[in-house]
């Protein structure tokens, strides 16, 4: 009797000896395969068995993996499905499970050579927070051996170790992963804080000299100050993070929590941000999407809206995502905003990108006292909102294939909306791929070929008058951007631009807008005083002149002063003879200047 007592503690000691040293194998050690195999070999040797194996478990993609194996082949670092193996028995069963012989398995993947040898097999799960995310499996040699509940509660005690093992090891890669993505996150912004203080110094220097100076064309030193302005402002919208890189490793909400320092710090504005609702993961390009109506419309206050205040909200609804932008601003008149192609460009953006992912825009706004945009997301747009095909649709045109290629990525990078359906190198080929790709809008070389980018509008334009044509890389000075507006483009885009910008100015040519860089407007003449014959224009022919500005077709037009579109069509004509315009995009360039 005494003997059995003493076998029983000796028993009993060993199991305390084998869980403390595995114990103390998981302090501070993150490598998971070297702890599995501890793990492993203490509870065969604990359970007087032959052999073992501890797979990891990824039930939503149906696989396991071997992870360690122990006195046996069982095909270590291979992945097989959930149906097969002892492994995927015992995550059926999602409880302890014992064979009396292996061969009883249904889809074992030991050995032929091994199988013969093996008789009991026992598993057992092993679990973490309600889920399976491994199994640890025990064989034995013995034909006398047979596992018992005791042998699995023993076995579980282990697993509840391989458990924290396998936790721990997916945490610390995933600390290292972040470590290292934010160490990169450090020197990006170290790099950008660089440039930002040598640029504003040397822009400052510049606003300090031009502020002194006066002198007989104070027009142009004024122009010339405001751009200063603007260049030290958006070096230091750059230096506190670029949109992209903002959303790298972080949430929606601080990457908003960056454009409104950039707004408090430029705009002098009190901003806000206000979040509700319990945060739901949301798409990549949903979250995108979300981020670039904020910033357009923080944007829009700082620069148009004249506001001391300004408040966001983002707000996780059960099926959607809602976003609120509101200011204490100058506002402006609600009916110049009701059609989609109206107002300022930043609030057609802002319409864009929501019905693009199958969202809606209300904005309400009164003039003297701010204005209120109110934009929803679902968190998975409908499938008629998001395929492809409703996409805008660019195609690209220029001789070079290394700037067709980089044009296509930067749209790519700043505009998910936006998708490059094909490049082409010359003008011959244009006005066939045109009619068989039907695209929203075609950018241009604005020098292809010499100076074909003017030549390539006119053609697209007898084409189809409603095709958005922009050029690009037009530089400062040069009369083709004139005559490119007058051929009917509806932007011009200089060799400076960013992917940003590009993407501004395909929004607004498919929209019905206009958009110039900097250099496109310098290249403008100055507009002339009016003619007698503008001055002369009717009430009526002013109020459609007014519509053309704001870019509406003859049909809206009709439906905005209730008339026919026939009557339009003849207060259009008046107005372009009165005017000197020589088409309707050129009263809209007339307007933006």
């Amino acid at each position: 009797m005494g003997r059995r007592r003493h076998d029983t503690d000796r028993t009993a000691e060993a199991r305390a000896d084998a869980l403390a040293s595995v114990v103390e194998d998981l302090a501070g050690k993150f490598t998971l395969r070297p702890l599995l195999d501890r793990i492993l070999r203490r509870s065969v040797e604990l359970l007087g068995a032959d052999a073992g194996s501890i797979c990891s478990v990824d039930e939503t993609a149906g696989v396991y993996r071997k992870e360690a194996d122990f006195g046996i082949a069982c095909q270590s670092g291979r992945s097989f499905p959930l149906s097969e193996g002892m492994t995927g028995a015992v995550v059926a069963a999602r409880a302890p499970l014992i064979f009396a012989e292996y061969t009883h398995v249904p889809g074992g993947h030991v050995a032929p050579a091994d199988r013969a040898t093996l008789h009991g097999v026992i598993g057992v799960p092993i679990a973490w927070r309600g889920r399976v995310i491994g199994a640890c499996i025990v064989f034995s040699r013995d034909p006398e051996r047979s596992f018992s509940d005791d042998d699995a509660r023993l076995l579980e005690l282990f697993a509840k170790h391989a458990a924290i093992a396998i936790v721990n090891a997916r945490m610390h890669e995933q600390l290292e992963e972040r470590t290292r993505a934010e160490a990169t996150a450090a020197e990006r912004e170290r790099l950008v804080s660089e440039v930002h203080d040598s640029v504003a110094q040397g822009l400052a220097a510049v606003l300090a000299h031009l502020e002194g100076v006066t002198g007989p064309d104070g027009g142009q030193l004024a122009a010339a100050r405001e751009a200063a302005r603007g260049a030290l402002a958006e070096s230091r919208r750059w230096a506190l993070g670029l949109a992209p890189l903002l959303l790298e490793g972080h949430s929606l909400e601080e990457a908003i929590g960056v454009e409104i320092a950039w707004a408090r710090s430029t705009g002098n504005l009190d901003a806000k941000l206000v979040v509700a609702g319990q945060p739901a993961p949301l798409a990549p390009e949903v979250a995108h999407q979300a981020f670039r109506i904020v910033q357009e419309a923080l944007t829009n206050i700082v620069q148009h809206a004249a506001a001391a205040s300004a408040r966001v909200g983002v707000v996780y609804g059960p099926d959607e995502l809602v976003l609120m932008v509101q200011d204490d601003g100058r506002g402006f008149d609600r009916a110049a905003s009701q059609e989609p192609g109206t107002g300022g460009f930043g609030l057609r953006g802002i319409v864009a990108r929501a019905r693009t992912y199958g969202g809606s825009v209300g904005v309400e706004s009164t003039p003297g006292w701010g204005t209120q945009i109110r934009a929803s997301l679902p968190y998975q747009p409908a499938e008629s909102a998001d395929p492809a095909g409703n996409r805008l649709r660019v195609l690209v045109v220029d001789d070079q294939p290394v700037t067709r290629a980089g044009l296509a990525r930067l749209l790519a990078a700043a505009e998910p909306g936006v998708r490059v359906v094909a490049e082409i190198g010359g003008a011959p080929a244009l006005l066939d791929a045109y009619r068989l790709l039907r695209p929203d809008v075609v950018l241009v070389d604005a020098y292809l070929g010499g100076h074909d980018g003017v030549e390539c509008t006119r053609q697209l334009v007898a084409e189809d008058p409603g095709a958005a044509v922009v050029l690009l890389g037009a530089t400062a000075g040069d009369p083709i951007v004139a005559q490119a507006l007058r051929a009917g483009a509806r932007g011009c885009v200089g060799p400076d631009a960013d992917g940003p910008e590009l993407a501004r100015a395909v929004l607004a040519a498919a929209h019905g807008g206009i958009t110039l860089s900097a250099g496109g407007r310098d290249a403008l003449p100055r507009p002339a005083a009016p003619t007698a014959d503008a001055a002369a224009l009717t009430v009526r022919e002013r109020e459609v002149r007014d519509l053309l500005e704001r870019g509406l077709r003859d049909k809206q037009i009709a439906e905005r002063l209730t008339i026919s579109v026939k009557t339009v069509e003849k207060h259009v004509g008046a107005v372009l003879r009165k005017t000197g315009a020589s088409n309707r995009t050129e009263v809209a360039a007339r307007a933006a200047r």
